[in-house]
């Protein structure tokens, strides 16, 4: 299998994935939305069917959809990513781009869903979780932790599921999802994935966002928490190579 299949493969699968969950973020925080106050089960279950539906969309590529899960491989010593794709500095690096560029995309199709919606929120805040995590108490070293747990979880059981196949599929990378929210989620909304984080906040900077009051002016002040944006990569980064290692003895 070629890189540009590669390349395309994750972009599509990350593309879906970041279209449904921050689909569903935006279906419950949004103004006016149909979905207003689902709560956080609803986002939990949005964002493991948007997994569900990416890993079926990236198979060709091994549906990675998340750079940690690339380097967990890397870590645990896989001769490949994916049958006929082998680990390399090069197929490394299409992995990482292919998921950063689909989470951006799938981010910017999320916006284009719920415009109105955006235009009706004042809240700042609000707009920014639907494309980016953010801490429930802001502690770095804590939030960098939970991070680096849930994202050890993803990870890990990730590589058992492929040593321990069913015939669930994709459905057990959902459930897992699923989950690693439910029960893990609270502190820091479980990005566990640099690219579902970074790429959408790239996408909240360019994006136009700011909130227009009734005279047409815009108020307020589009803030990408970028201070805090090192945390959703860095510890999904530590907790996927450290998952991988593990995996390697454990497995």
């Amino acid at each position: 299998m070629g890189l540009g299949s590669v390349f395309l493969s994750e972009v599509l699968g990350t593309g879906i994935l970041l279209l449904l969950g921050a689909g569903v973020v935006a279906n419950v925080l949004l103004a006016k939305s149909k979905g207003f106050d689902g709560g956080w089960l609803l986002i939990n279950f949005g964002w493991g069917l948007g997994v569900f539906a990416g890993v079926y969309v990236a198979y060709k590529s091994g549906a990675h959809l998340n750079p940690a899960v690339t380097i967990g491989i890397l870590t645990s010593g896989a001769a490949e990513y994916a049958p006929g794709v082998p680990v390399s500095a090069g197929s490394t690096v299409v992995y990482f781009a292919g998921e950063l560029l689909g989470a951006f995309l799938g981010a910017v199709l999320a916006w284009l869903a719920y415009k109105p919606h955006f235009d009706e929120t004042p809240d700042e805040g609000l707009k920014l979780a639907v494309f980016s995590t953010g801490p429930a108490i802001r502690s770095y070293t804590w939030n960098l932790v939970c991070e680096i747990i849930g994202t050890f979880v993803l990870v890990f059981v990730i590589l058992a599921f492929g040593k321990t196949p069913t015939q669930i599929g994709p459905l057990a990378a959902a459930l897992l999802v699923v989950g690693i929210g439910a029960s893990l989620g609270g502190p820091t909304g479980y990005a566990i994935n640099p690219a579902r984080d970074l790429g959408p906040r790239i996408a909240h900077a360019l994006l136009p966002l700011s909130y227009k009051g009734t005279d047409g002016e815009a108020v307020g002040k589009k803030d990408s928490d970028w201070g805090y944006a090192w945390v959703p990569v860095v510890g999904p980064i530590i907790g996927g190579a450290i998952a991988g290692v593990v995996a390697s003895l454990a497995f």
